[in-house]
């Protein structure tokens, strides 16, 4: 299987990249837009063409939820036209699509945790930019499905963790939003899960029960949570003070809870899935690693 992995410089292409000859009878090839704009249908078609690609892992995205609203333009091109020539490429040549989402389609005024099949209200560019792309997978019938995941982090990159990490070394007490409720999603294991699907849908189709997935971390918490626990595990010796998003004005608004449903992927796939703080430990070793 020759699998196309876009956005290959983010968090979780780099994931990916970490995983690379890890799963027998998957060749991964990993680009960016320097190497392979999604937004270029011609270019992209060539690729897949030459490369006999026969899956994509999209992780290509406008991601910077604030910007959205400044460049509303550019984010709609990627979020949405892009995948819309990856969908008609795949459409023409054939193969298997994953496609990564976010919880953002939401609008957070859920108090149980999100499924599939609960309606979508994105309240931002972001998360809208999101949902088109998501409808022109489900209005395609190609063989995909499409992941939603919630407050991704790892080594790579800039996350809240990392951030977390360096604010922590640097100062003795920090603001940080507790009235924010969702679940943090590691990378690795995220990307470790779309290899698992692919490994196990090589000679069949992908989508078994409808286009649409929920992965997080298993558990529930607050972004103060998050920053409590990384700075317990690491060891740091600084205070958080919980705050109220009101005290935090930004010009895009987050969901105030965002939890996913992970019942179904688990079902269907065989996905085990671990519990936030454990990946999080992980997570931590592997930064200090890294430094």
């Amino acid at each position: 299987m020759n699998v196309l992995v876009t956005g290959s410089n983010g968090q979780l292409g780099k994931e990916l990249r970490s995983l690379d000859g890890k799963y027998k009878h998957i060749r991964l090839y990993f680009t960016d837009i320097m190497e392979l704009d999604i937004c270029n249908y011609e270019q992209l078609e060539s690729f897949l063409k030459e490369r006999k690609i026969n899956s994509v892992i999209n992780c290509a995205a406008f991601t910077s939820v604030e910007n959205a609203e400044i460049n509303s333009k550019k984010a709609n091109k990627i979020n949405f036209d892009g995948v819309v020539n990856i969908v008609n490429a795949l459409n023409k040549l054939g193969g298997k699509l994953i496609h990564i989402s976010t919880d953002y389609v939401f609008d957070g005024k859920n108090h149980i945790p999100y499924s599939e099949e609960d309606n979508t209200n994105p309240v931002g560019v972001y998360g809208k930019s999101k949902r088109m792309g998501e409808l022109a997978i489900i209005d395609s019938g190609i063989d995909g499905i499409i992941i939603r995941t919630s407050w991704l982090y790892s080594a790579y990159g800039r996350n809240f963790v990392k951030t977390m990490l360096e604010l922590g070394s640097k100062n003795n007490s920090i603001d940080v939003v507790y009235d924010q409720t969702g679940t943090p999603t590691y990378a690795r294991d995220l990307a470790i899960t779309c290899l698992k699907i692919l490994s196990q849908t090589m000679n069949k189709n992908i989508k078994k029960n409808g286009y649409l997935y929920h992965y997080s971390n298993e558990g529930v918490a607050s972004w103060y949570d998050l920053a409590h626990s990384t700075f317990e595990i690491s060891g740091l010796n600084c205070k958080i003070k919980p705050v109220c998003t009101k005290d935090f004005p930004t010009l895009a608004k987050r969901p105030e809870y965002s939890v996913l449903n992970k019942s179904k992927i688990k079902s269907d796939f065989n996905i085990e899935i671990p519990h936030w703080r454990d990946s999080l430990i992980d997570c931590i070793k592997e930064i200090k690693i890294n430094t």
